[in-house]
């Protein structure tokens, strides 16, 4: 039997803020949550954050591992309605010249719909370019849950959720499933971008998507699809200046809701043979699942499950270097906000131990995980302020 409805309310607004908040139908929006930032190192060491203040998107610098922070830009001259909820946040990126990235959805009058915005710095964050629109349609329709990324050879690419086809579909009186995934990128350090253009059809409409990019220099997402019979599980995705590949699925966990989990997808990058994947799953096996995929199918089988359940594991960061993986996620008690961490050498085949390695008692923002030199870092931003740790493994603890 599926969970049922109020149950899987309650344990989505719990794992976004430790509070209460509603669970909408298909999308919630709610703008004003301080704590949804991104962060990323360059290649100095400086941390580079992004977020939201009063409705103006701001990115300031630390120098010193985010005990005290510069600011460095305020990107829009007017204050906008910004999505700062669930999975919605401004990200940042630094590009492989050292230039600095922005991207935020702009949430409009009418509800569940945006524009995707975009600012950059190619002066080491001293000032930032006139914020711009990435996408072609200005119609007021869902154009949200931007994803950023950029390749190693400059490119940058911007993918967000869209309902231009379920508004088209409509309006011929035909059916359409969610909404869909579109892309735009730039070959001039975000100078301009393409023509927009569709990676896929019926996506799910309120999931972040998780964007990185292969050896190649091509993009790959994964986000939460809406299948047949309303079951919403995971697709992936090859992309460049056309899609490479078609959507594949990548999860099979069989979640039929007609609700919006809020509750998107992580990926990296692996060795030759593919990526790493985790995810939230609400199915007949509730919690969070890790799995290979050469981008057809799954590499290793069956998808392992990590996390406590019963404290609702969730929201899971990946990140790998070479063989070594990293996987972080947020587990909720009575008292506090508690990330976990477990580590793979063997690249996903066998792992430590779940180490709890930060908590709080206070609200608190979803993981992030940071690399810089050889150091992988923890990024979590709490009401006490945003925790950077450099994480550590015992290898001895790690098992099949």
């Amino acid at each position: 039997m599926h969970m049922p409805i109020l149950r899987f309310c309650l344990l989505c607004c719990s794992l976004l803020f430790l509070q209460a908040a509603p669970l909408h139908a298909h999308e919630g929006h709610d703008h004003g949550l301080p704590l949804a930032v991104s962060a990323v190192f360059d290649a100095e060491g400086v941390l580079w954050r992004a977020g939201v203040k009063g409705g103006i998107v701001t990115v300031d610098k630390s120098q010193d591992m985010g005990r005290t922070f510069v600011a460095a830009g305020k990107l829009n001259a007017k204050p906008q309605k910004v999505g700062t909820d669930g999975d919605a946040r401004p990200k940042i990126a630094v590009g492989p010249e050292g230039n600095i990235y922005v991207s935020w959805t702009q949430a409009l009058a009418k509800p569940y719909t945006g524009y995707i915005w975009f600012s950059r710095s190619t002066d080491g964050g001293k000032t930032f370019s006139a914020p711009v629109i990435v996408h072609g349609d200005r119609a007021e329709i869902t154009h949200r849950f931007d994803a950023l990324t950029v390749a190693a050879n400059g490119r940058v690419y911007v993918a967000w959720v869209d309902k231009r086809d379920l508004v088209a579909a409509k309006a011929r009186k035909r059916a359409y499933d969610g909404a869909a995934i579109y892309y735009a990128y730039s070959d001039d350090a975000g100078g301009s971008f393409s023509a927009e253009q569709k990676l896929a059809d019926n996506s799910c409409e309120c999931c972040r998507i998780a964007l990185t990019t292969d050896a190649a220099g091509n993009a790959v997402a994964l986000w939460r699809h809406l299948f047949d019979g309303g079951v919403r599980d995971h697709a992936i995705a090859k992309f460049s200046d056309a899609p490479v590949t078609g959507a594949k699925r990548a999860s099979f966990g069989g979640w039929k809701i007609d609700a919006c989990p809020h509750h998107g997808p992580a990926i990296a990058r692996g060795e030759d043979w593919g990526w790493h994947m985790a995810w939230f799953d609400g199915g007949e096996k509730t919690g969070l699942f890790y799995a290979r995929m050469d981008g057809e199918a799954w590499v290793s089988s069956p998808a392992r499950r990590f996390g406590d359940a019963d404290q609702q594991a969730g929201h899971p960061a990946l990140m790998s270097r070479g063989e070594q993986v990293w996987l972080v996620w947020k587990e909720l008690t009575d008292a506090s906000a508690i990330i976990k961490m477990a580590v793979s050498d063997d690249g996903g085949k066998s792992w430590s131990d779940a180490a709890r390695v930060a908590e709080t008692a206070g609200n608190s923002d979803h993981p992030q995980l940071l690399a810089y030199q050889d150091g992988v870092f923890l990024g979590w931003n709490t009401a006490g302020g945003l925790v950077i740790k450099k994480l550590t493994v015992d290898k001895a603890k790690i098992k099949p």
